[in-house]
Order: structure tokens, then C-alpha cells, then sequence
């Protein structure tokens, strides 16, 4: 049974910075490409960064270029978000994802088969 667990999530002010952790049991992660999303209220679930299995190719939605860092352990089975001068637009549920997804479909929910229950993320101004 696949098993996503973030956490790390929590209020903080713009300009600080969060390190969100995405625990992985069931599957060796370099197998698969991982990903985060996220969802603010009343919106739907955005991409925002994705780590391709293997290699570890990274891709980051415009919005968190620059900001947000994904990186994984493969000692620990564990996904990261390194997210770095928070603003208030980045509150959300964010969410870990799991799958095969390729270059062409990363950036897309359907890619993914597993999911963690997603954590919340404050920025304050």
C-alpha cells in the first residue's frame, strides 16, 4: 500500500521560509516522478514544482521559480519543498504526488497516482 505524508506546514509571515517534507512508503521514489500542488481557497489545484524519476530532472511553475526548491532522499524515501520569500499568494493546501508522469505530462494532476492528504501553508503579510 503507497502511503504520501506531508509535513512541515504552518503559519509564517512574507519573506520567511518553510521546508515542507512528504514521507514515501510502498515505492523506491527514484522510480517515479514526484511532484507538489497546491490549492488556495476557492481555486483549483495548481502545479508547482516536479522532480523526474531517475535523473532528477526539475520543473517549477513561473510563479515559484526562483523561490521554491524540490529535492529528494533516496535514503529516506522522502520528497522536500524548500520554499523560500513566502508571499501571501503562496497560502494553500499544498500536496505531494506520486507517478509516472513524462515531461510532456508532469505539470498535470491526471500524471499522478498517489497522493498525500495535503497540509496547509500561511503567509501572512
Amino acid at each position: 500500500q503507497v502511503q504520501l505524508v506531508e509535513s512541515g506546514g504552518g503559519l509564517v509571515q512574507a519573506g520567511g521560509a518553510l521546508r515542507l517534507s512528504c514521507a514515501i512508503s510502498g515505492l523506491m521514489i527514484n522510480g517515479y516522478t514526484l511532484a507538489w500542488f497546491r490549492q488556495a481557497p476557492g481555486q483549483g489545484r495548481e502545479f508547482v514544482t516536479a522532480i523526474k524519476s531517475g535523473g532528477g530532472s526539475t520543473y517549477y511553475a513561473d510563479s515559484v521559480k526562483g523561490r521554491f526548491t524540490i529535492s529528494r532522499d533516496r535514503t529516506k524515501n522522502t520528497l522536500y519543498l524548500q520554499m523560500n520569500s513566502l508571499v501571501p499568494e503562496d497560502t494553500a493546501v499544498y500536496s505531494c504526488a506520486a507517478g509516472r508522469a513524462i515531461t510532456s505530462t508532469l505539470r498535470s494532476q491526471s500524471a499522478y497516482a498517489w497522493w498525500g492528504q495535503g497540509i496547509q501553508v500561511t503567509v501572512s503579510s
